[in-house]
């Protein structure tokens, strides 16, 4: 009986073997091949050259802001761009969101001089220049030969009332960068708000004489000319500068305050600053 099995199951072995090899002899199926669709997948966004970034920085701070942002989100630790997307924000007046923009970078890179700046500046134009005074001292450290922070230091010690400080901020600062126009306009507008106007006068004219005044400083003098009662002198400044509308607006601001003679103009931090 067992042989009857062992010879039936060699027979049912030889029966299914041919069947067996036959199928592992069988081709695989082939891959379908991949279709062209006729689409192109979109190139993955690059960073700007240097003649592309040089070009932005001529635009509008609207125009700076799209694109530094844009380049921001291509590499997030871009430290360029959002420091130029910072100062867009700030032109902008968007000066909170500038402050966190710069802060961000100090954030990863304690050590960025430009960086703890920015954030100073943004905070002095915010009006909570108290916040960015650690910021300034930093920068001073790290940078002492610089007059930047220190003239910035000026402003925001100014702000917060502390008006010995700042004075002496912004002779260090000139004695830093003598004849500096930017920290002259600043110690200008310093004595102005303390009823100094012919001080003023004097920094000020001392400042639109040096190479890199602004028409802000201009505007300046022409205020501190304007309270003084001086308004030829002032008109002519604003004319240089301005378009005839609001020459003429300001033109009217500066007379209607001399009819008040105030003692110390109603000031902004933002109009009447340069900032370094």
């Amino acid at each position: 009986m067992c042989r009857k099995l062992a010879l039936a199951a060699t027979a049912l072995c030889l029966i299914m073997a041919p069947a067996a090899f036959a199928q592992a002899k069988k081709p695989a199926a082939k891959a379908a091949e991949p279709q062209f669709t006729g689409k192109v997948a979109p190139a993955a966004p690059q960073k700007a050259t240097a003649e592309q970034r040089a070009l932005a920085d001529r635009a509008d701070p609207l125009t700076r802001s799209v694109f530094w942002n844009q380049q921001l989100s291509i590499d997030p630790n871009d430290s360029e761009a959002a420091l130029k997307l910072a100062a867009a924000q700030r032109a902008m007046g968007r000066h909170g969101e500038a402050a966190d923009t710069a802060a961000a970078v100090v954030l990863r890179e304690p050590r960025n001089v430009e960086a703890l700046l920015e954030v100073g500046r943004s905070r002095i134009a915010q009006g909570q220049a108290f916040y960015g005074v650690e910021n300034l001292r930093q920068a001073q450290e790290l940078a002492p030969r610089d007059w930047r922070p220190v003239s910035l230091l000026g402003v925001a010690y100014e702000q917060v009332g502390r008006t010995a400080d700042a004075l002496a901020a912004y002779e260090e600062a000139l004695r830093l960068s003598p004849e500096n126009p930017a920290v002259l306009s600043n110690l200008a507008m310093f004595h102005l708000g303390t009823g100094e106007a012919i001080k003023a006068e004097m920094l000020l004219r001392r400042a639109v004489a040096r190479p890199g005044a602004t028409v802000q400083m201009r505007q300046n003098l022409a205020l501190v000319l304007g309270l003084q009662g001086k308004i030829t002198d002032a008109e002519r400044l604003l004319r240089e500068d301005l378009p005839p509308d609001l020459a003429n607006n300001n033109l009217a601001y500066l007379k209607a305050l001399t009819d008040d003679a105030p003692d110390v103009p109603v000031r902004t931090w933002e109009s009447l600053r340069t900032g370094g």
